[in-house]
């Protein structure tokens, strides 16, 4: 029976970084600098109030750099704000001018955990839900749970809290599209590799639709059990694209990444009740608005955090979290795949 890669434009179709509407028919493009790079391209579409929002961003990231971290919350998250009207606007999708979200401390001691965050129905951060299918009807969360759901930071938050947080991240590598041989059924395919090349792994992601190609004995590959027709030829060769891009946004609610000079791919597991089902993109702007609401408010609590063994976790959250917002939602602003060109060592 068998299988191939599919291809479209002559290029094998892999994962693509935006969730919402991909642009599968265009290069991966390489940017040393994702702020000029989208600035470029407003103005080419000339979205004038998407681009003012966006050179407001970079403003506020540009002095983020400048500062310590128990005051650059609040830069980043008025940077994460107006890049998050930027890409609103240009998808057309009204907003209510208010946060849309709020902290509260629990009472007892200084920990993550007390750190509450409540997703409001309206404003900039239900509009961003809104536009990744996501709910948005007074959801609390605490910050611990949900620095727990971003990837970039996963292998600082397990190392900081060993216990009670199990993995929820698998690594994945060589994550494609491929087709059955003599048909128009076609799947995700991606492999397991190293310590995760077993059926514990597997048994970890089966609630979220995936399962082992049994026809395959030299590699640990999993597959998307849910199948989309993928045309070579025909009428509906025409509806191939179409058909990808609606199976892509389902599946990529499954499989998140973090961002590099070679982009890391991972299956986020379902069946943990610390798992929150929402894009990095929302969970990032409302986590940096409770620390920036601390940095404006209540100083002597972010430095009391800094002071306890979840320092390096927030240190690294707060330092990763500029350029995998940036980079992700340049890309959904896009439709592109945006990726930092590798630096060749030359002999």
């Amino acid at each position: 029976m068998g299988f191939k890669p599919i291809k479209h434009k002559s290029k094998i179709v892999k994962v693509h970084k935006a969730l919402v509407t991909p642009d599968f028919n265009n290069k991966t493009v390489l940017v040393r600098d994702h702020w000029d790079y989208v600035e470029m391209w407003l103005q080419k579409e000339k979205k004038k109030e998407a681009l003012m929002y966006w050179r407001q961003a970079e403003s506020f990231y540009k002095a983020s750099v400048a500062i310590p971290e128990t005051a650059s919350p609040l830069t980043l998250y008025y940077c994460f704000l107006n890049a998050t009207k930027a890409l609103l606007t240009v998808k057309n999708i009204a907003f209510v001018e208010n946060h849309g979200a709020s902290g509260t401390i629990q009472d007892g001691d200084t920990n993550l955990k007390n750190e509450e965050i409540k997703f409001h129905a309206n404003g900039i951060l239900s509009s961003l839900c809104g536009y990744f299918g996501e709910p948005c009807n007074n959801d609390v969360y605490s910050l611990k749970d949900l620095l727990y759901n971003l990837p970039y930071i996963h292998r600082c938050f397990n190392l900081t809290f060993p216990t009670g947080y199990p993995e929820i991240y698998i690594p994945i590598v060589n994550p494609h599209f491929v087709i059955m041989n003599n048909s128009h059924k076609a799947w995700f395919y991606a492999e397991l590799s190293g310590n995760y090349a077993n059926q514990h792994t597997l048994n970890k992601i089966k609630s979220s639709g995936f399962e082992k190609d049994i026809g395959i004995d030299n590699r640990f590959v999993i597959r998307k059990k849910k199948r989309f027709n993928w045309y070579k030829s025909g009428a509906n060769k025409t509806q191939n694209v179409e058909n990808l891009t609606n199976y892509h946004k389902t599946l990529r609610k499954d499989i998140q990444y973090i961002h590099g000079v070679e982009t890391l791919w991972y299956v986020k597991r379902k069946d943990s009740n610390k798992c929150i089902p929402r894009h990095p993109l929302t969970i990032m702007l409302a986590s940096m608005h409770r620390l920036s609401e601390l940095a404006r408010y209540e100083p002597t609590v972010i430095f009391r955090h800094f002071e306890l063994k979840q320092n390096w976790l927030l240190s690294e959250f707060i330092k990763g979290a500029g350029i995998e917002f940036v980079d992700k939602i340049a890309c959904e602003i896009t439709n592109q795949n945006l990726m930092t060109p590798a630096v060749r060592t030359v002999k």
